[in-house]
């Protein structure tokens, strides 16, 4: 079930947080700064990954933290044009291969809940009136609670 929230997504009680990226994303804007800066083993697990496995948009890469953190990496961008470069764009076809590796791995993984923002809208550079209906279409019907970050209120926790 989904359910549209406002706050921080850092403060969302849900058991697992997915957030887009692009194959060897550096982390320096938007929520992935945020994810940085809170988690470091995050990032550092997430280059060394990206070295070796060569990943390709549309796919997505899990994350276990200390304490039961699960973060999920949806690849929803164009990886840099060079090493040090900026991300690409997000596609709604990436945003679609992405969101159902998700319905995947919450489905495989037993996930209890999920948190996640208006995916690919920020840096990913779309609008969410395309995004939304992908999210409700993979996600929609999931028997656990799917909490979407519609409006960003830093350090305000949402109402979940």
């Amino acid at each position: 079930m989904l359910r549209e929230v406002s706050g921080d997504i850092l403060l969302s009680g849900a058991q697992a947080l997915a957030h887009g990226v692009a194959p060897d994303d550096d982390f320096k804007n938007g929520l992935a700064l945020s994810l940085r800066e809170r988690w470091p083993a995050l990032y550092k697990d997430f280059r060394h990954w990206c070295h070796t496995a060569h990943p390709k948009p549309g796919g997505l890469w899990t994350w276990g933290g200390v304490g039961g953190t699960r973060i999920v990496c949806l690849l929803t961008q164009e990886p840099p044009g060079h090493k040090g470069g900026h991300p690409g764009r997000a596609s709604v076809e990436n945003v679609n291969h992405a969101l159902r590796a998700l319905r995947h791995e919450v489905e495989k993984e037993g996930f209890e809940s999920l948190a996640l923002p208006r995916l690919a809208t920020g840096v990913g550079g779309l609008q969410w009136h395309q995004v939304r209906p992908l999210v409700a279409h993979h996600l929609g019907d999931l028997a656990i609670p799917v909490y979407v970050y519609v409006e960003y209120h830093a350090g305000q926790r949402a109402a979940e």
